[in-house]
């Protein structure tokens, strides 16, 4: 019996040091920021954009990458993803403006040469900032907001508090809570997430079309979680499942002629 107990005392405190790693490590596991420094627009390969730096609400300075929208054309207002940075994004920046439609492209803070250190709340301070940039210059009827995996839940929550002619989700989640319980089930996230990103609490103040786009093999977030956030939609609403979709390649399957047709749609 002496010798269970303290089988049991040790396995106990060992989960109890895992729960702590953690926690304490979790916002490092959230936003694995690529060590990748400043890169102009140019130099990456994207001459046509303009290189801003913005001041949020905090004081940080974050930067966008700004494509002017041709007479007439929407812009889209776009939000990364947690390992991403803009430079590494040229090739379907020129895609998604090969139309002339326009870019306002942000880089989070703590990404690629923006200050400060990524939270949920900064990041939410983050897109009011490159929000606020964007309608000094458009329409909020040529706004269009697209997220990509993490990015979602800020443009969900923009979306859900700001006027914009249409919102894309690609690769959403109902919250980063849920996609965290599901790759530790036996870890109490719900308790401990700091930056839980309720998407689904959020989508349903969302009033403008919504594009969703999944991938089914997507190994980050299964196309479960963007399936439920559909359905917590309101219409106008549509959802394109791309058949052997991953999480970074959905490119290659259409993704943005996709979300083309959405956009130039009525």
């Amino acid at each position: 019996m002496t010798v269970l107990k303290w089988i049991a005392i040790i396995l106990a405190a060992g989960y109890l040091a895992g729960l702590a790693l953690l926690y304490f490590k979790q916002r490092e596991m959230l936003f694995p920021i690529p060590p990748v420094g400043r890169t102009a627009p140019d130099v990456a390969g994207l001459a046509e954009a303009e290189e801003h730096v913005l001041t949020t609400s905090d004081g940080e300075k974050v930067i966008v990458w700004h494509v002017p929208a041709k007479p007439g054309r929407p812009v889209i207002l776009f939000f990364h993803g947690n390992g991403d940075f803009l430079a590494g994004r040229v090739s379907r920046f020129k895609g998604m403006t090969a139309d002339g439609t326009g870019l306002v492209a942000l880089s989070f803070r703590g990404y690629a040469g923006s200050s400060g250190s990524p939270s949920e709340e900064g990041l939410m301070r983050d897109a009011a900032a490159a929000y606020a940039f964007t309608t000094a210059r458009y329409a909020a009827e040529r706004i269009v907001v697209w997220g990509f995996s993490l990015g979602t839940g800020v443009a969900v929550a923009l979306a859900s508090e700001q006027p914009v002619r249409k919102l894309i989700l690609e690769a959403p989640y109902t919250s980063t809570v849920d996609v965290a319980a599901s790759m530790f089930p036996i870890v109490p996230v719900r308790l401990l997430m700091r930056d839980p990103f309720r998407s689904d609490q959020r989508i349903s103040r969302v009033t403008v079309p919504l594009l969703i786009m999944h991938g089914t093999d997507d190994p980050a977030i299964p196309i479960v979680f963007g399936e439920r956030l559909f359905a917590l939609a309101h219409e106008p609403k549509q959802f394109v499942r791309f058949p052997g979709g991953g999480h970074e390649n959905l490119d290659g399957f259409g993704a943005i002629e996709t979300a083309r047709r959405f956009i130039n749609g009525n």
